[in-house]
């Protein structure tokens, strides 16, 4: 399995999350699953148009999380220092 494609990947982080605000005790909501974005693409499979009518289609995926955690400066340290895989995005906000 390709592990630009695995959602484990995301799985994995959502949990190392978690594990920090139960070892610290805070309040935790989440994780929540987002909907899945799918964003496919239909290309020819013949560059000049001549041949076949055949198409390969390539599809991404987009999935995503919401954790909501109690804002401490322990907390968010410790978030931050989590390593986190290439294919995995994190973005934090202050409310």
């Amino acid at each position: 399995m390709n592990l630009l494609c695995d959602p484990r990947a995301l799985g994995v982080v959502c949990q190392k999350i978690r594990d920090i605000a139960k070892k610290i005790g805070v309040k935790l909501v989440g994780s929540i699953t987002l909907l899945t974005k799918k964003l496919v693409v239909p290309t020819r499979r013949t560059p000049c148009g001549d041949g076949s009518n055949t198409w390969d289609r390539y599809e991404m995926r987009v999935r995503k999380r919401l954790i909501e955690v109690d804002a401490r400066e322990q907390v968010m340290r410790s978030i931050m220092r989590i390593q986190v895989p290439n294919e995995v995005y994190i973005e934090m906000e202050i409310c």
